[in-house]
């Protein structure tokens, strides 16, 4: 299934440096059928050991992924709802995305290596989150007051659906009024549906991408209690947020296993962030993978947490799901602790399940049809 995260920013805050760097961990796009080709995007591989301890376990001949489509869409600015800085165009981009990573700079403008212009001049992280967050409040606020406009024909002769959705519309209205984000309004299954046919910005699921630079002045060193209530505003927004060294990352990226270690360390730079953002990225939307395994492939599958066996089979191929059968079902270390599918049979660890088995992340699954 496609998973597309937009990066999104103020200019000069990292997102094509951090673009960069993602692309340079880009896998081939034609085992995913559903990626887009375009420069902007890369199709980055979910970080998962287990996916190659199975491929060693089987001598597998071919190792695939699970993936995260990144997009780069070019820096906002106040008034992008209005049309400035081409903000129109930008924010169809982001209209396309499952989810936004919302970079945010916290290194000074001059942190004694080369000073780096900041559009609005000094750093103020809040001050950049809520420019951002407000034009995407406004664009939607558009959104949906257009549509409240175009049902009123159908509600005045009382239109069940029109009125149905006229109500949650103007749920998500008196939010955006109050400007608070489209995702901080709760509503049920049949109202979710509604209002995701608006196809809202701040509907979607964010993660903030926090900018350091090492060996520079950064905000989470220099100003311990400033950074935490960022973290904590954040946090507000039922949002995530990881630190991220781009410029760093970018320049590790064309090194992989012990030589990266080794730069890493030099570079006096100890976290992965880029690692932990994807991770985190493909969690942000309540997704999990499965796995299947053998001589000729081993890959991850990604599909939506609590979906049922035929539902995870549909994932391979939609002639899977309809003529599902049964699965045999195996956790990923049940099965390399037990040194063969054999072994783990005989064990009782293979289980078969049926239509209303709840697939778990890990599990490694052969399905009958």
């Amino acid at each position: 299934m496609s998973l597309s995260i937009g990066i999104v920013g103020l200019p000069n805050v990292g997102k094509s440096t951090l673009f960069n760097a993602l692309t340079q961990k880009s896998v081939p796009a034609e085992n995913y059928p559903f990626c887009t080709i375009d420069p902007s995007v890369g199709v980055v591989a979910v970080p998962d050991e287990r996916l190659y301890k199975l491929a060693e376990f089987s001598q597998t001949q071919k190792t695939i992924p699970a993936v995260v489509e990144f997009v780069d869409i070019a820096g906002l600015v106040a008034g992008a709802s209005k049309g400035e800085g081409l903000g129109n165009k930008f924010l169809a981009h982001i209209r396309e995305v499952d989810a936004i990573l919302e970079m945010v700079r916290i290194f000074a403008v001059d942190d004694g290596k080369e000073a780096i212009n900041h559009v609005y001049g000094e750093i103020d992280p809040l001050r950049d989150i809520k420019v951002i967050n407000m034009e995407l409040i406004l664009a939607d606020l558009e959104t949906v007051e257009k549509r409240i406009s175009n049902l009123q024909k159908d509600v005045k002769r009382n239109d069940k659906i029109a009125l149905a959705e006229e109500s949650v519309a103007k749920k998500i209205l008196e939010a955006l009024l109050e400007e608070k984000m489209a995702n901080t309004v709760s509503l049920g299954e049949e109202d979710e549906k509604i209002v995701q046919q608006l196809n809202l910005l701040t509907r979607k699921r964010f993660i903030y991408g926090l900018n350091k630079r090492s060996g520079g002045k950064n905000l989470d060193e220099s100003n311990p209690q400033e950074f935490e209530k960022i973290c904590k505003e954040i946090e507000s927004y039922g949002s995530e947020w990881v630190i991220i060294d781009a410029k760093t990352e970018h320049e590790l990226s064309d090194f992989e296993g012990e030589d990266k270690i080794m730069m890493r360390q030099e570079m006096g730079h100890s976290d992965d962030g880029i690692d932990t953002l994807i991770k985190k990225s493909y969690k942000l939307l309540g997704l999990i993978t499965y796995l299947t395994t053998g001589e000729k492939e081993t890959r991850a599958w990604t599909i939506a947490q609590n979906s049922t066996a035929p539902v995870a089979a549909g994932a391979i191929h939609t002639d899977f799901e309809k003529k599902f059968i049964r699965a045999e079902v195996v956790f990923w270390s049940d099965l390399l602790e037990s040194g063969s599918m054999v072994n783990a049979k005989a064990k009782g660890l293979v289980r078969t399940e049926g239509k209303e088995y709840i697939v778990k992340d890990g599990d490694v699954i052969e399905f009958k049809i």
